[in-house]
């Protein structure tokens, strides 16, 4: 099946010559939660602001379901549904009202059964007569995934979606989000947030200065550069590392209390029985031992540090 989203050499230089991005190549097969992870400025919004049609592209080709960006622009921007980071929209026109006018700017005949059933998924249904102006900010955001969802569209972008709502809210829209994949709609949402990726996304990737560091599953990018961490608690600190250490991958903590040694638990040979052997050879105490897996977010910090 082709991905229902294909990026191909996309790059766009605003004027003054700021390149927001560079040559990004980027498929989404239809149904995935794809989560696009980046620093302020790293080019994730100007991404999205491109592929919706709001933002012209220097170089590059995009096409939704097959229809090119800019030559099937109609037929393209009807299957995308957009929830923009800020909270914009008419605060003195109702819910049902604003979302009703939603889906006829794209041209959809009303349809009173789909906007109640798009009202009631997103517990708004009781708010439909409610002004926006009166409606707290996680209800001001439901209301942006109703409008994006309106036109009944077959991929949805959300740009920083969890933005300025508490945790419970939060982990509320991520039921929300399943369920809408559920249905058969393709999700594809920037964030900050590191858990919000790790929880929901079937694959992520990771955007640094306006280039695509990696894109890939989630559990093969956990599996491939999470590795694990050996931390050892030592009875005095060290200033340095040793010299006779230096081939194994190691960092000081906890000033100085703590070694640190990251490895690859796949491997057939960790390292591990030769360093402890090492260590005690050279007169170094340690009072505990353990060792974790690496988070998502030590693996996308990491990430953007070398691919900056």
């Amino acid at each position: 099946m082709p991905p229902v989203l294909s990026i191909s050499g996309l790059s766009k230089t605003y004027q003054g010559g700021f390149q927001a991005l560079t040559d990004v190549d980027l498929e989404i097969e239809k149904g995935e939660i794809f989560a696009l992870l980046g620093p302020n400025g790293a080019g994730k919004t100007t991404l999205i602001s491109i592929v919706c049609g709001i933002v012209t592209a220097t170089a590059g080709k995009v096409t939704v379901d097959g229809h090119d960006i800019q030559r099937d622009y109609r037929v393209a921007r009807s299957k995308i549904g957009l929830v923009p980071q800020e909270l914009t929209t008419d605060a003195f026109e109702t819910v049902w009202d604003t979302v009703s006018f939603s889906r006829g700017l794209f041209g959809k005949a009303p349809d009173a059964a789909h906007i109640e059933a798009t009202l009631k998924s997103l517990s708004l249904w009781d708010k439909r007569k409610e002004k926006i102006m009166n409606l707290s900010g996680g209800m001001k955001r439901r209301v942006l995934i109703a409008k994006a969802l309106s036109h009944e569209p077959e991929i949805l972008f959300l740009d920083e979606p969890s933005a300025g709502v508490d945790v419970d809210l939060r982990r509320d829209m991520w039921a929300q989000v399943r369920a809408l994949r559920e249905s058969g709609v393709t999700i594809i949402l920037t964030t900050h947030y590191i858990e919000e990726a790790e929880e929901m996304a079937d694959r992520i990737g990771v955007i640094s200065q306006g280039k695509l560091v990696l894109a890939e599953q989630k559990e093969t990018l956990m599996q491939r550069l999470g590795g694990k961490e050996l931390t050892l608690q030592l009875q005095d600190p060290l200033s340095e590392i040793p010299a006779e250490l230096g081939e194994w991958n190691l960092t000081l903590g906890d000033d100085g209390y703590a070694l640190i040694y990251t490895f690859d638990a796949n491997e057939e040979r960790t390292g591990i029985p030769s360093l402890l052997r090492r260590i005690s050879d050279l007169g170094i105490g340690f009072k505990d031992l353990n060792t974790r897996q690496r988070s998502l977010e030590e693996i996308f910090v990491s990430l953007v540090r070398n691919g900056a």
